[in-house]
């Protein structure tokens, strides 16, 4: 198993982590099989979705901060229910097939880990397993 040290950069923020994901799949010679990306934070999440327009990710925040507003009158003292109802939604892992040594993705497709508490450091745990 990789674990990753990604640093975020604002309250809301996806990072682009395709390509350390893809140097994990490399590393572990794997050349058919599974790669899990796992988040082990409450706060943050990862997902999958286009990688070429920077537009869909500043999308992505804006839709989920329409639909889980940071104040409404949440009841956790620490003040950032939000975040943890955002990353409920988006998820803790992502599950993507290795072929030929390398990530099986969508022609547009990166994979993001998603910050909704930061900014902060963050661990992204990638493990590849052969089939």
């Amino acid at each position: 198993m990789k674990e990753l040290d990604v640093s975020t950069g604002a309250r809301d923020d996806f990072v682009d982590i395709t390509d350390r994901v893809r140097e994990a799949v490399a590393a572990s010679g794997v050349s058919d099989g599974v790669c899990r990306v796992f988040v082990p934070h409450t706060t943050a999440g990862v997902t999958i979705n286009e990688g070429a327009d920077p537009a869909v990710t500043r999308d992505m925040i804006a839709g989920l901060d329409r639909t889980v507003p940071w104040n409404a009158g949440y009841a956790h003292a620490e003040g950032n229910s939000a975040a943890h109802i955002k990353a409920s939604l988006v998820g803790a892992s992502e599950t993507i097939f290795v072929r030929g040594g390398d990530l099986v993705l969508g022609t547009w497709q990166a994979i993001y880990l998603c910050e909704f508490d930061g900014p902060r450091h963050r661990r992204v745990l990638v493990r590849v397993d052969e089939r």
